[in-house]
């Protein structure tokens, strides 16, 4: 149960009950982290544009090298809410998750690609305290990537390092949209 109650849908106002109802067919319930936000009507709402917004703006990275590195952030930050949420998402783009299972091992795995290497390590770069990119990291990664990807890859690592240590603080724990190999939220 998080620290701070998630509103009921009884007690939601219009904008609160139009954004659950969003959720709810998109993802097939409302992420607590949005119910909880719910308790400040302008910034849940503001929360939920920017994700919206950020979600269309990224076009340059591959879907894997993206998600991958976001779900190392989550891993890495603990934060179970957004490591159970993150596999969801992987599972309905078709991405491999019973991969994740070794992304401690990445440096060393066969299962990532030298794209999706360089993209987790730079997330456990920027998730360290304090941060311990390198200028050469940006450097291969632009070689890689662009300057818009890495601008990209960025973008989403630190936004996933906010999500992580807001549910944290909040005490928003794994909500069940994955359940051990099965995921109970159907593919949209």
């Amino acid at each position: 149960m998080p620290r701070i109650p998630a509103v009921a849908t009884n007690d939601a106002g219009w904008l609160t009950k139009f954004s659950y109802r969003f959720a709810r067919k998109r993802y097939g319930a409302v992420p607590e982290p949005i119910a909880v936000a719910a308790n400040h009507r302008k910034l849940m709402f503001a929360g939920n544009v920017h994700e919206l917004m950020v979600q269309r703006a990224s076009t340059v990275l591959p879907a894997n090298v993206r998600d991958l590195a976001v779900y190392r952030a989550a891993v890495r930050l603990g934060c179970e809410w957004c490591i159970d949420f993150g596999t969801m998402l992987q599972r309905h783009q078709g991405l491999d998750i019973d991969r994740l299972k070794h992304i401690d091992n990445y440096a060393d795995s066969p299962l990532y690609s030298r794209a999706e290497r360089l993209a987790i390590a730079y997330a456990d770069a920027m998730t360290e305290t304090p941060i311990s990119v390198t200028d050469e990291q940006v450097a291969e990664l632009e070689a890689e990537f662009g300057r818009d990807g890495v601008v990209e890859l960025t973008y989403h690592i630190g936004l996933e390092n906010m999500r992580g240590r807001v549910n944290s603080a909040l005490g928003i724990v794994e909500q069940g949209f994955t359940s051990g190999e099965a995921c109970r939220v159907p593919q949209p």
